[in-house]
C-alpha cells in the first residue's frame, strides 16, 4: 500500500455542519442590525471565523467582530456536542483506514473543543492527532495546517514524495489550495458544498463517499505517483 495518511477537513467534508454555520451568522446579524445570507455564508465557505466575523461587521452587525466570533462559535459547538451530522460514509471511512493501520488526522480552523468533540465521538484510535484554530500555525488557503499534520505522525512536509502519499480531504476553495500547496495527494468532497470547485488545484473529486474505501484511496496516490514515475 503506498498510502501512508489522510489528512482531513471537517466541516463539509466529515461532517455536514456548513447549515450550522450559516444559521449562526444569520441569526447574530438579524439580531444586531446586520444583513446576511445563507448565500453569503456560502461564499464564505471555509473562511476562518475572525474574518466571517469582520465581514459580518462590514454588513452592519453591530458587535464587536471578537464577540460575534465567540457567539457563532458557541452556536455551532453547542449543536455539535448533542451530536455531530457526519456525512454519509465519512465516518466509516476513517475507522476503516484506522483499522488498516492508515493514520487520520483531522485538520480544521475550528478552535480546540469542537476538534476534541470530534475526536470522542469519532471513537478511541480513530484519528491519530489533529490540527486545530488555536494552534500557532498560519489558516488556510496556507499549507501550513497540512505541513502541520504531517509533521504530527513524523513525516517531513518538505519530503515531496512522502507528502505525495498521503490523500487530504476538503471541500472548500480555500481548503482545497491549502492541502494541494502542501503537495498531498488532494480529493475534493463536492456534494455537500455550493462551491464550485471544478478545475481547482484538487488531484481528483468525488461527489460523495459511497464506493470510496482504504483501496480506492491507495489507488487514487497509486495513480498520482504514477505520473511522476
Amino acid at each position: 500500500m503506498e498510502l501512508r495518511a489522510v489528512f482531513w477537513d471537517l466541516d463539509g467534508t466529515l461532517i455536514d455542519s456548513e447549515p450550522l454555520w450559516h444559521q449562526a451568522e444569520i441569526s447574530i446579524a438579524t439580531n444586531n442590525g446586520g444583513t446576511w445570507s445563507e448565500e453569503l455564508g456560502w461564499k464564505m465557505s471555509g473562511t476562518p471565523v475572525p474574518k466571517v466575523a469582520q465581514m459580518l461587521v462590514e454588513a452592519g452587525t453591530q458587535l464587536p467582530a471578537e464577540e460575534i466570533g465567540r457567539q457563532m462559535i458557541e452556536y455551532v459547538k453547542d449543536r455539535e456536542f448533542e451530536g455531530l451530522p457526519w456525512i454519509p460514509g465519512a465516518l466509516e471511512l476513517v475507522r476503516a483506514l484506522a483499522a488498516a493501520g492508515v493514520p487520520n488526522v483531522l485538520v480544521t480552523a475550528s478552535p480546540r473543543m469542537m476538534a476534541e468533540n470530534v475526536l470522542r465521538q469519532a471513537g478511541d484510535g480513530a484519528f491519530a492527532a489533529y490540527v486545530c484554530g488555536d494552534d500557532n500555525t498560519a489558516k488556510k488557503p496556507s499549507p501550513e495546517p497540512y505541513q502541520a499534520a504531517a509533521r504530527k505522525l513524523g513525516i517531513d512536509p518538505a519530503d515531496a514524495d512522502a507528502m505525495a502519499h498521503c490523500a487530504a480531504l476538503e471541500d472548500s476553495g480555500v481548503g482545497l489550495q491549502a492541502a494541494a500547496a502542501s503537495g498531498a495527494t488532494t480529493v475534493a468532497l463536492t456534494g455537500y458544498t455550493r462551491t464550485d470547485a471544478t478545475g481547482g488545484p484538487q488531484f481528483a473529486s468525488i461527489h460523495d463517499y459511497d464506493g470510496m474505501t482504504v483501496d480506492a484511496l491507495d489507488a487514487l496516490v497509486q495513480q498520482r505517483l504514477a505520473g511522476w514515475r
